[in-house]
């Protein structure tokens, strides 16, 4: 069974930058091929898609961003690690939130504990 493992997390001033990583464990035969995606959930909202990277044999490593996090945010993968970093850069209080990472389509595994990232005004 994958063991999603999210970290990079903290507490940083707005304008402030963040790196974070996400260690899919256990996903070795599969990782490279599937879309991955960075989600993230504030107090009392849904969990929503901030970014994803398609994998390269399809769509040669093709990004998309939620439009509040675009010019941002840089989501990135290094397939030989199993791994997806999200560069978060110019964070602002409306970044606050828990974030987590998982497959992008309908066969999502287990949910890690996921990463605070908190951004004080």
């Amino acid at each position: 069974q994958v063991q999603l493992v999210e970290s990079g997390g903290g507490l940083v001033q707005a304008g402030g930058s963040l790196r974070l990583s996400c260690v899919a464990h256990r996903s070795e035969v599969i990782f490279r091929f599937l879309s991955m995606g960075w989600y993230r959930q504030a107090p009392g909202k849904e969990r929503e898609l901030v970014a994803q990277i398609d994998n390269n044999l399809e769509n040669n490593f093709k990004t998309q961003y939620l439009d509040s996090v675009k010019g941002r945010f840089t989501i990135s993968r290094d397939n030989g690690k199993n791994t997806v970093y999200l560069q978060m850069n110019a964070l602002e209080p409306e970044d606050t939130a828990v974030y987590y990472c998982n497959r992008v389509d309908h066969n999502s595994w287990t949910w890690g504990l996921g990463t605070q990232v908190t951004v004080s005004s």
